[in-house]
């Protein structure tokens, strides 16, 4: 007796299931994942209720605080002095002293970009704030 070879063509084929696609997209997802994950934690702005944190605030003086209103694309008023956006970053870093840690207060009139209200945010950090508050007004 020999071994006699079946004809899957003969019974209905022979069925496997196919994992190639399967593979492909995990690994897109995989990829995509390691890619996005990174993005998210990047930059972030950490913002809180005016509510909660006016409950807790302690009056503080005005020497530790820097008011910043964004008057039109190209110019910022620190404080009373109205200065250029490109001087911002040297404007301030006499102000953001180590010793006292001031709270900058950022607020900007309508038509400005938000381009442009987001390049003072970071111009704030860039001269030292540690603490940034956004005001409507």
């Amino acid at each position: 007796m020999g071994v006699k070879k079946s004809d899957h063509t003969a019974n209905g084929g022979l069925f496997e299931v196919n994992m190639t696609p399967l593979i492909d997209v995990s690994l897109v997802l995989v990829v995509m994942l390691l890619l996005t994950t990174p993005l998210a934690f990047e930059s972030s702005i950490m913002v809180r209720k005016s509510e909660q944190t006016a409950a807790k605030a302690e009056k503080t003086n005005d020497d530790e605080r820097v008011e910043l209103r964004i008057m039109s694309e190209d110019a910022v008023r620190v404080n009373r002095t109205v200065v250029a956006r490109d001087d911002l970053v040297d404007t301030l870093r006499p102000l953001m002293s180590a010793d006292t840690d001031p709270i900058v207060v950022i607020g900007c009139e309508k038509g400005v970009s938000h381009g442009t209200f987001v390049d003072v945010l970071d111009c704030a950090k860039v001269a030292g704030a540690a603490e940034i508050a956004v005001t409507g007004k």
